[in-house]
């Protein structure tokens, strides 16, 4: 009996071992399924398993493939909640809680997409009236790594001041406000990663089908290839030890950088904190990257559409909302216009984008600090980046792009130009004199010029000593002063009518 017992415990043991269900840590409790559209549900088991799903009333029966791989697809659900997620097999139940169904969006970028709460401007305050229990936060960690990942662990967490301390301020602020107009549940996915340059988060693929970047890759191959792990480790251990011996005087150590699981490496960060999310039911992505490329801004212009465009196409959720925060101004002020300035050529790559559809850039180049990379004012960049989808998606009767150059024409001495998006009217805020332009003629020397507004939209450029102009940007200096602005509070989007070649075309890598 003992015997017989003993066998079918084993056979019992080992049958649940084989057919046991796992799925993703975003399949968690708390999570957040997006309202009005069909939500994949997917996991692993064994090969030919069968798994039962089911959510308020739908029932789902699939097998699982060759390779252990299942998945269902949900109907459609209205915002509410709680609901039950239950995942079924042989041997494994798995009960999800506390289910909401709202508004999804997936938030990511470098350093001031990640910086959190409570070190952004009137922090006290944001923390103190943090009580959401309708906001779902998910924080994915730093993974990088050359093969694209199944998982990666994290859990769903409700918004309180202490679990929103740590958490992405703009990603929070711009949540906070859509739950707060929408009234329905909103879940929060954040997965930024400070310094990290655009290409590290774009499938190695996507690259590899354009010759464009053979250079870029071939560099990171060569780099990979050159990595030494064993004084990795040694250096490593040094540093460890120097730390927990209280960094004593007389030596500096630096954390040495893995450049195989490093932020850097092409398509790292993709294969690390995005893969383990395709095709999770989102409503769409805000985005805050570039410095990271500050210097290679001609090459973004086809870097962030090939970011954006291979995303859409292997969530395939169609051409989802992408929306993004142009860099902010940064750097000391110059008295004379430089012939080039790298990160205005990588806010005119950011603007260029907008041919993409569904598209929408937040102008932030007034909130920037020269002193710091990471500038505290997140509530207005998080305000205009809200502005996209409560207009564009939601339907409210608001402004969301700022005002844009449309045209020009010459008289005289002066450029006569035009902006669409305009609602009100244009004005210069703080003072009368419209500040940020400059123009230049033949000789491609750009000076400080004169501008009025002239009308509703117009703009009359002009300087004493441009007598034949032929050229006028707007706003192209790093940290510059400007303050023209549509009467809602919109900052003019930068731009320049000249195309003269700059020198960071040829930078590669």
């Amino acid at each position: 009996m003992k015997r017989h017992l003993l066998f079918w415990t084993l056979i019992l043991f080992s049958s649940t071992a084989l057919s046991k269900i796992t799925v993703p840590h975003i399949f968690a409790d708390r999570m957040v399924l997006q309202q009005k559209q069909h939500n994949p549900i997917w996991g692993k088991a064994t090969p030919g398993a069968k798994v039962h799903v089911s959510i308020a009333n739908q029932n789902y029966k699939v097998k699982a493939d060759s390779k252990g791989d299942w998945r269902v697809k949900l109907a459609p659900l209205p915002a509410g909640g709680p609901y039950k997620l239950s995942i079924e097999g042989d041997y494994t139940v798995l009960e999800i809680s506390d289910v909401l169904v709202g508004e999804v969006w997936l938030c990511s970028g470098q350093s001031n997409m990640e910086w959190r709460v409570q070190h952004i401007n009137h922090s006290e305050i944001e923390l103190a009236s943090a009580n959401f229990p309708d906001i779902r936060l998910l924080s994915v960690p730093r993974v990088g790594i050359d093969k694209p990942q199944f998982d990666v662990e994290t859990q769903w967490y409700k918004t309180t001041p202490q679990n929103v301390r740590d958490f992405s301020a703009i990603c929070y602020l711009y949540g906070r406000r859509l739950h707060q107009t929408l009234n329905v549940p909103i879940g929060l996915i954040k997965n930024s990663w400070g310094g990290t340059p655009i290409e590290a988060w774009i499938p190695r693929d996507a690259l590899e089908k354009n010759n464009e970047y053979e250079e870029l890759l071939a560099h990171w191959d060569k780099v990979a290839e050159n990595f030494d792990e064993d004084k990795f480790n040694k250096d490593l251990a040094e540093f460890q030890d120097w730390v927990k011996a209280g960094k004593p005087k007389g030596k500096k150590l630096k954390n040495p950088a893995n450049v195989l699981t490093g932020g850097k490496r092409p398509a790292n960060i993709f294969n690390g904190v995005v893969n383990p999310f395709i095709g999770y039911g989102i409503r769409g992505v805000i985005w805050y990257q570039g410095e990271a490329n500050g210097a290679r801004g001609y090459q973004y212009r086809s870097l962030f559409p090939l970011l954006i465009n291979s995303w859409r196409e292997r969530w395939g959720q169609g051409d989802f909302p992408f929306y993004w925060a142009q860099l902010a101004d940064f750097r000391p002020e110059k008295d004379t216009p430089s012939k080039y300035s790298d990160w205005a050529e990588l806010r005119e790559a950011q603007t260029m984008t907008l041919s993409l559809p569904n598209t929408g850039e937040a102008v932030i180049y007034d909130v920037g600090e020269a002193r710091n990379i990471h500038p505290g004012n997140k509530q207005d960049v998080a305000n205009r980046l809200v502005r996209h989808p409560l207009a564009k998606i939601y339907g409210y009767p608001m402004m969301a792009d700022s005002p844009m150059y449309k045209s020009s024409r010459i008289k005289g001495n002066k450029f006569l130009l035009t902006f669409k998006n305009v609602k009100r009217k244009l004005y210069a805020l703080d003072k009368n004199e419209v500040l940020g332009f400059y123009i230049a003629g033949k000789d491609q020397r750009f000076v400080r010029a004169t501008a009025k507004i002239t009308g509703k939209n117009t703009v009359e450029v002009y300087s004493n000593e441009i007598k034949e102009p032929v050229a006028v940007r707007y706003a192209w200096e790093d940290n510059p002063v400007v303050n023209l602005y549509d009467k809602i509070g919109l900052p003019v989007t930068p731009f320049r009518t000249d195309d003269w070649p700059l020198k960071s075309r040829n930078v590669k890598k």
